[in-house]
Formats: C-alpha cells, structure tokens, sequence
C-alpha cells in the first residue's frame, strides 16, 4: 500500500474502527466499557452516557465499529470524526496525522497530500440534512408553550411562565433510543439553543409523561441536537451582567426570584465551560453544579473571565441544585441563600421580594 492510499480518509478511520476500544480508551479515558460499547458523556471526554461507540462489527454498513452516536445531541461519526471532536481540530490533515500518529503509521510526503480537503465536512442528521436544518425544523413544528409541557414547569414549582418565548411545546415528538430502537413518540418541551445574535442553531427536547408531572418513561428523556457549542437556551437579553448554568429548569429556578436577570442554560458542563461571553458582558454569575463536572466548568470559566476582564461569580445552591432548593425550601429560601453570594449592586437591581 502507497502513502497515498494510507492517507485516504477511509482506510484510516478503518484501521482505528480495528483498534475501536485502544481509540477510545485514549480520547475518550472518562468513559468505560460496556458489552459491545464504549460509554461516555460527550465527545469532549465529559463523563457520562450518551455518547456511544460500537466496538465491534463489520467493517461497513449497519452496526460497523467504531460507529458513534450521541444521543443527547443527535451527532454520529466514525472515529476520525471523533478525533477532530476531542481534540477540536478543523484541519483534515491535522485529523490525519493524529491518526497515523496513534496507529503508528508512517506521515506522507507533502506533495502527496496536497490536494487533501482542508476541512472536515459537517456531520448530518440521520433524516437529511444538517443536524442544524433538523432542529430549526422542529422548532418551527412546535406550539407556543403550554399543556403538558407547562404543567411540568410548574410541576418543579416553576411559575413565571409568560415571557419564556424560547420554550415551546411538540404534543408528539419522536422519540428513538438508538438506531436500532422504534421510533416512539412522546409530548416534549422544546427550547430554542440560540447565539448571541438570537439565532436558532439548535433546540433541547425534554420528552414527558403524557400526563406532564414527570419525565417520559425512556431512556434518555433529555436531548439536544444542532449546533450547540459556545450557544445556549437564553432568556432574557444579556447586556452587562448574566448567570448561566446547565440545565433549564435549574437556570429557571433563578427567574423565579430574580425575574430581570438575563439567564442561559447552556444543557451540559462542557458547554457551560465553553460559552460564548456577550461583547458587553462584565459580571457572570455561574450556577455551581454539585459533581466534578461542574467543578471544571467553573475553573474553565473562571479562567475564561479573568482572561477577558469579566468578574466571575459562583452562586452555591444548598441542596443539590437550585431547583431543589426551590422547590424543598422554597422562594424564602432561595431568596435568602442567594442575597449573600450576589455583588451589592446587583442585590437591588435583581434580587425581588417574594410576593407569591
């Protein structure tokens, strides 16, 4: 075989696809084994479950290794498709050469690979199309919130309902567990993911019972797809300050007694960790998790911000997250364990009396 057959695309995500659980034991050390699949939070190395990888099977075609999927954002590749995720590279022949570095190959000659793409095309959805284009669709698809999805809200004694454009509701929602798996379908609320500029670049579905006061009886009850990085569930217009956490409804616990408060819910730790800051952002509020997930997110920021000259706060809740402090100790409460861990001025501008 030449160097210049080495370098195809297709023969080396085959060789790794060969050696698919040595590949992820390296990029993907957070997660472990399970049967026939390498388990692991997300493609960054988060731990976890949803992102799955098959370790063995054909070499092509229906169930081949190192095929993987994330369930929670709908993304699929192979294993060179994985090595430019965990490592953020753009560049093919910067994926390539990782490659042949880990599979200790020989690199090619430069003229012989010249005429390589520069970049790695998007992955697409299953269905056609973007992953991007799948979301904007489904978004369109949905109902202003209310029904089942707004009885879940207050069901986690989330009340302030009226102003939350960017969550919406899909009385039938399809739900599938894996490629392999029926397709379900379920009522589900749908929150926009936007960029700073109010963009819709991909939506987050929470399936739910059918009767609303709880999740849907699936493996995985929360998703997101689209493009998610840097990007968040936003509500309210940052300007000045901001708080942002990782999930909805613990983000949405804060508008409850903080209702002027611009809020993100960037749906994991490891977009947490790499949002995108607002230009005229000055003060961030970050919304501590109580796992070693969390805790590197708020060390990625809080480096992030002191490198951009944004203060960073950390806002602490007493019980495991600031939902369950709302709904086990209530707005009282809330009110109370926030007062001490907000910067002065921003204890008169957003901190409300409760009144209800």
């Amino acid at each position: 075989m030449t160097d210049a057959q080495s370098w195809d695309a297709g023969d080396l995500a085959r060789r790794l696809a060969e050696n698919a659980e040595a590949v992820c034991r390296h990029y993907l050390s957070a997660g472990r084994r399970h049967g026939n699949y390498w388990l692991v939070g997300d493609v960054r190395n988060t731990p976890g479950r949803s992102l799955y990888v098959r370790l063995h099977g054909p070499s092509e075609g229906r169930g081949a290794a190192g095929r993987w999927t994330d369930a929670s954002t709908g993304e699929f590749g192979d294993l060179l498709d994985l090595i430019r995720e965990a490592l953020g590279l753009t560049d093919f022949r910067d994926v390539a050469d990782e490659a042949r570095s880990f599979l200790a190959l020989p690199h090619p000659e430069p003229d012989q690979v010249g005429d390589r793409p520069r970049t790695i095309p998007s992955r697409r959805a299953e269905t056609g199309g973007t992953i991007t284009d799948s979301a904007r669709r489904l978004w369109d698809a949905s109902r202003s919130l209310s029904g089942v999805a707004e009885t879940w809200l207050r069901h986690r004694d989330l009340t302030r309902l009226s102003d939350l454009s960017c969550l919406r509701f899909h009385p039938d929602c399809y739900y599938r567990a894996d490629a392999d798996s029926p397709t379900e379908t379920w009522p589900a609320m749908i929150a926009a993911v936007t960029d700073l500029a109010g963009s819709v670049t991909g939506v987050h579905r929470t399936w739910l019972a059918r009767d609303g006061k709880g999740k849907a009886p699936v493996a995985m009850p929360r998703r997101a797809m689209g493009d998610l990085l840097g990007h968040a569930v936003r509500f309210g217009a940052a300007s000045d300050v901001l708080a942002a956490g990782e999930g909805i409804e613990t983000v949405l616990s804060l508008h409850e007694v903080m209702p002027d408060l611009p809020l993100a819910a960037c749906l994991s730790s490891a977009h947490l960790a790499a949002m995108v800051f607002p230009p005229a952002l000055r003060r961030l509020y970050v919304l501590r998790d109580d796992d070693p997930a969390g805790d590197h997110a708020v060390m990625t920021l809080q480096a992030r911000t002191q490198e951009a000259g944004i203060e960073c706060l950390v806002l602490s809740p007493r019980l495991a997250d600031f939902n369950d402090d709302l709904r086990y100790l209530g707005r009282g409460a809330m009110r109370a364990i926030l007062h001490p861990q907000l910067a002065p001025q921003d204890v008169a501008r957003f901190l409300h009396p409760v009144t209800h």
